[in-house]
């Protein structure tokens, strides 16, 4: 039985640019749905450091937690019961914690306000998506122009082994000596080695506004919980604005050896990069991997080739090993978007000038329907295969790890995936490494969410 805290009250630590306390009683007692989306993230915040990636497993350990917000005359105070114990030090919330509660309340309640209620947000046009994607990182004030570039956006696995993890680490730590602010996923492995190595190197540094940016969506949050050292964390409605927050804010992309969806970030990137419109657009992108393991990106470096020719690869540098090549090749990919930017009078903290196609945009839903109708075959264009690979990756990240998707599975057994033959075969390949690695689950037996034919 997992242990508890029966009950807890707690306020905001920071201020919070919200709406006002009649405006968020109303919101949330007349949309039930958004209670139930701002409890299943506030348990998975509350569950940090958990080595769980079921999202059923924590919400059926958590059946009775429940929290309520109450507006008070000094401001709202949250009100919370039988939430996991290890959120709390000596009976208090971890500050860290904290914060991230009021963070997610902040991006549900102002997404959820403008989206359905409002129509504020202009959804159906490219321009629309990309400044829905601006206000809400705005609201939430990790959009800072007073700061210069420096932010490196760090992808790669939850599920990745010690050594893996620890190299993320070494790498972080050499980016936080040499002032580069970090950005991830949020959640563990791969997106935590890299916050708790810069937030060394910051302290050697004596840089006290160190930012760990966790960049989240409500589908994958339970089973990627924050951890405590994001200090600002975002999340956004879907798995594709979520992308493209990360890819206009980065100033430098490392990615990190992971699983399907990380494979799934490097195919949303590329199709990115590859855009025609997009030749002069500084976005460096490097992959790094531990000398022991280089296996991750020597098949991936495969993979690519194969079904998107070798220019492909030229967006990308590969380092093995040596953290401080890593970081050195960062820092300099940063100044380069520095000095592009200030030549173009471009702001330096969202990347407006990046064309990005609407088939990267649009949300894709993993049905069955959806994912066999996906064209995985080389007689599209190089542009449009790289995003139909990047939603095959979607359904599998989604059968593996969120809830909609694993209710699918169950339901109607594995996705189907039809295609060229010989991109099937590479596809398998690489997918069945993924699997022999333990890239796909972190505890347990892995049985497949996906079928290729």
């Amino acid at each position: 039985m997992s242990e508890k805290i029966k009950f807890a009250s707690v306020r905001p630590t920071r201020t919070m640019n919200l709406l006002s306390h009649r405006e968020i009683e109303s919101l949330m007692d007349s949309h039930p749905e958004i209670q139930s989306l701002y409890r299943e993230c506030a348990l998975a915040i509350l569950n940090a450091g958990s080595e769980d990636d079921d999202p059923e497993l924590l919400l059926n350990s958590f059946k009775d937690f429940s929290i309520a917000l109450k507006p008070q005359s000094r401001g709202v105070k949250l009100e919370i019961k039988n939430a996991p114990a290890t959120a709390f030090v000596d009976g208090l919330m971890i500050r860290g914690i904290q914060n991230q509660l009021f963070d997610a309340l902040r991006d549900i309640v102002f997404t959820h306000n403008k989206m359905a209620i409002d129509g504020r947000f202009e959804l159906e046009t490219t321009e629309g998506i990309s400044d829905a994607v601006f206000r809400i990182l705005r609201n939430a004030g990790v959009v800072k122009p007073e700061r210069v570039p420096n932010l490196v956006i760090c992808w790669g696995g939850h599920s990745i082994d010690r050594v893996e993890y620890d190299y993320s680490k070494k790498v972080g730590y050499q980016l936080g000596l040499r002032g580069l602010d970090v950005g991830t996923g949020c959640g563990i492995g791969a997106m935590k080695g890299p916050m708790k190595g810069a937030a060394v190197g910051h302290a050697k540094q004596q840089i006290n506004n160190g930012r760990y940016i966790g960049i989240t969506e409500p589908g994958i949050i339970a089973s990627e919980s924050p951890n405590p050292i994001v200090n600002e964390l975002v999340i956004l409605p879907d798995i594709e604005k979520r992308l493209e927050a990360f890819v206009r804010m980065s100033h430098c992309i490392i990615v990190f050896p992971g699983g399907a969806g990380t494979a799934e970030e490097v195919m949303y990137l590329l199709g990115i990069l590859m855009h025609p419109d997009n030749a002069a657009i500084e976005v460096p992108l490097i992959f790094a991997a531990p000398e022991e393991k280089p296996g991750y990106f020597t098949e991936l470096d495969k993979f690519i080739r194969f079904t998107l020719g070798d220019d492909a690869a030229k967006y990308y540098d590969i380092i093995t090993g040596n953290p401080e090549a890593v970081a050195r090749l960062a820092k300099q990919g940063v100044e380069k978007v520095k000095r592009q930017r200030r030549k173009a009078h471009e702001s330096y903290v969202y990347n407006w000038q990046l064309t990005i196609p609407e088939s990267l945009q649009q949300p894709f839903i993993p049905s069955h329907k959806n994912m066999l109708a996906l064209q995985l075959n080389k007689s599209v264009p190089a542009y449009q295969l790289v995003a139909e690979m990047r939603s095959a990756f979607s359904g599998i990240v989604a059968g593996n790890v969120k809830p909609f998707g694993i209710e699918q599975i169950r339901q109607q057994g594995p996705y189907q995936l039809k295609g060229d033959p010989e991109i099937m075969v590479a596809m398998d390949k690489l997918l069945q490494g993924f699997v022999a690695d333990g890239r796909m689950k972190l505890k347990g037996e892995y049985k497949p969410c996906y079928q290729l034919n």
